[in-house]
């Protein structure tokens, strides 16, 4: 199995987006390489701004791009955009409906040795809170391609949540990615597993061993956060009455949480949410810090079968 980051594959959709569409432009934080904009800026130098370390202001130029009739992607790592830059994407970019794609790298643990400094785990939540945001967490290299050119398409405001280590491809190319439609990996009638993210992959691990055990796992790769698929995820937990949902992400304000709001509203079921619990992260390897915060297939396993007793 092929393993690349989301990372790699958002860079290479840039790259193809700037050949077909002149109006694509990208801006950075003094972060080129890490979220792999460097090829884009060497093919097209005269579209590429790069703003040095000043999250804010780069912002506020790609908001002046865009109501000038660019498509302006702003890359920096996710502690810093949005973390750093959230009053700006508020006020320039989604009161102003903007066509701004804020991309945010180096998100969830598996930053690993850098530290919980850089691991945002907070950012979906500031995100999706925004009127007019789109938010999207793809779960590997290929999807990230797919939500690169669907970001581009869109006409608004989109953040695009991406991760530095490298995860299993587990799409193809010539699946669909439509915004705010989850997907169906697996059919399963016990229990309804959503994750996004890294996460999708370890769902799916889980799902396999739970097959040993009898217990049918139904899993939804839910990679966009905001819109939510209402009618998928509500007939998911109609069909098997139990959801457990899974995140690199605080489970405050995340995928569970939005989750939890959709179906306390349209068919309350139990839920168990699988995400950092309130706490920040750490310096370690990737793998280490996974199991550490319960991010492990292993986890998941021993959440399902105590879930279904």
């Amino acid at each position: 199995m092929d393993i690349k980051s989301t990372r790699e594959g958002f860079g290479k959709a840039l790259v193809e987006l700037g050949e077909k569409n002149k109006n694509v432009v990208a801006l950075c934080a003094d972060l080129e390489e890490s979220m792999h904009v460097a090829d884009f800026h060497k093919k097209f130098p005269e579209r590429f701004v790069e703003v040095g370390v000043a999250e804010q202001n780069m912002i506020g130029v790609a908001a002046g791009l865009a109501l000038s009739g660019k498509i302006p992607f702003a890359a920096s790592f996710a502690v810093f955009s949005p973390g750093r830059t959230w009053d700006q994407i508020r006020v320039s970019v989604a009161y102003s409906q903007a066509n701004v794609k804020i991309v945010g790298g180096h998100s969830g643990i598996t930053v690993g040795a850098d530290g919980a400094s850089h691991q945002a785990l907070e950012d979906i939540g500031i995100m999706r809170v925004l009127p007019n945001m789109i938010v999207i967490v793809p779960c590997d290299y290929i999807e990230a391609q797919k939500a690169t050119f669907a970001a581009a398409l869109h006409k608004g405001p989109v953040y695009l949540r991406l991760g530095r280590e490298k995860v299993p491809i587990i799409t193809d190319i010539k699946s669909k990615f439509n915004i705010g439609k989850a997907e169906i990996f697996k059919e399963g009638k016990d229990i309804t597993i959503i994750a996004c993210g890294i996460m999708v992959n370890e769902a799916l691990e889980a799902a396999k061993e739970l097959e040993k055990e009898e217990i049918s796992a139904e899993v939804i790769n839910c990679h966009t956060i905001k819109p939510l698929d209402k009618k998928t995820i509500v007939a998911s937990a109609k069909k098997t009455g139990k959801v457990i949902t899974a995140e690199e992400h605080q489970i405050n304000c995340g995928l569970g949480s939005a989750i939890a709001e959709l179906l306390s509203e349209e068919h309350p079921v139990p839920i168990r949410m699988i995400g950092v619990k309130d706490t920040f992260g750490e310096s370690g390897k990737p793998e280490e810090l996974k199991k550490k915060y319960g991010l492990s297939s292993d986890f998941l396993i021993k959440t399902a079968k105590e879930f279904k007793k």
